[in-house]
């Protein structure tokens, strides 16, 4: 089969991973990318190009980033490439079916879950604070639909209690650049026929939202630490000591703690040196790293030497 010119549409560094794995395979022609445009960022927020844009960039790739890819405009620049196939991962807009009909080889995209579980913004959080055991990426051909195309193919990955948002994520992303270079070439050869998802199995995996940040000491402590888990790629989890937010980074449940003076979930039960121990509804969590309010993360150790923590307090 010959070279296949392929569009690329992605945004944060998890599509910027998937690029670079296209541009390493002599199979593919990336002519042309679509990024996100540019956003403000950092503490003076200055403008900031996306990952994908930074790299792609700098390979001597052609680059658009429309603010929508619905205007004429866009459309009709990227039908100038003369791509056979389009390659989305993680670009962030909605695709209209005029972008769809482009390309002749179809478009697919790479997203980070065993579809139908988690369709959707946040796979990889959702996935985490559900307690999910496994996960995976999956390859679908794209449709107008929300994450409900054929599925090409899919890899699946344990998820063990020590990942977070940020290690699962990394994770991954070799497995998503596998299926585009050994599933995607399977199908573009004609040896694979994409499956249709079971729709009574689907699940929605909602954008994070900031409100979501605040920790319910109130649940089981397998549910708090998932959370934990979960925030770390997004807003955090955030609980409160007098009066000012705490970000909890880091926290490890207890199989062997028990205290007979402790009343109230949120209660700060024991201090050590380098940690600190919370009561939760059904067990306790030993807490080892945090973010004080306008402060960087640090360790509960570094936090101790400028704030005060009281057994019998509680967290809100």
């Amino acid at each position: 089969m010959s070279v296949v010119r392929i569009a690329f549409l992605g945004t944060p560094e998890f599509a910027r991973f998937h690029l670079a794995s296209l541009l390493a395979d002599n199979h593919f022609e990336v002519v042309g990318v679509v990024t996100q445009p540019d956003r403000p960022s950092g503490r003076h927020m200055h403008l900031k190009p996306s990952p994908v844009k930074e790299y792609a960039e700098s390979r001597g790739l052609k680059v658009i980033s429309p603010k929508s890819i619905k205007i004429d405009s866009a459309l009709q620049e990227i039908s100038s490439w003369k791509a056979e196939a389009a390659v989305v991962v993680a670009y962030g807009q909605i695709l209209p079916q005029k972008f769809l009909d482009i390309f002749p080889l179809k478009v697919v995209n790479v997203h980070a879950s065993i579809l139908p579980r988690w369709r959707g913004a946040a796979p990889i959080q959702r996935a985490i604070e559900a307690g999910d055991k496994i996960t995976g990426v999956s390859l679908q051909v794209m449709v107008l639909k929300l994450d409900a195309g054929d599925v090409i193919g899919s890899y699946s990955l344990p998820i063990d209690q020590d990942m977070n948002a940020f290690t699962l994520h990394d994770a991954l992303m070799p497995l998503g650049a596998r299926l585009l270079s050994v599933d995607f070439m399977d199908y573009l050869r004609g040896n694979l026929t994409p499956q249709p998802q079971d729709e009574s199995q689907v699940t929605y995996a909602a954008k994070i939202d900031k409100a979501e940040a605040t920790i319910n000491w109130s649940r089981p402590t397998h549910e708090i630490q998932c959370h934990i888990r979960a925030m770390l790629m997004g807003p955090g989890s955030v609980t409160h000591h007098n009066d000012k937010k705490l970000k909890i980074w880091g926290a490890h449940i207890l199989d062997k703690f028990s205290v007979t003076d402790s009343k109230h979930t949120g209660e700060i039960c024991e201090v050590g040196k380098d940690y600190f121990i919370v009561k939760c509804k059904d067990g306790f969590l030993k807490v080892l790293e945090v973010q004080p309010e306008s402060r960087p993360k640090m360790s509960v150790k570094d936090y101790l030497l400028g704030h005060k923590l009281v057994k019998g307090e509680c967290l809100q």
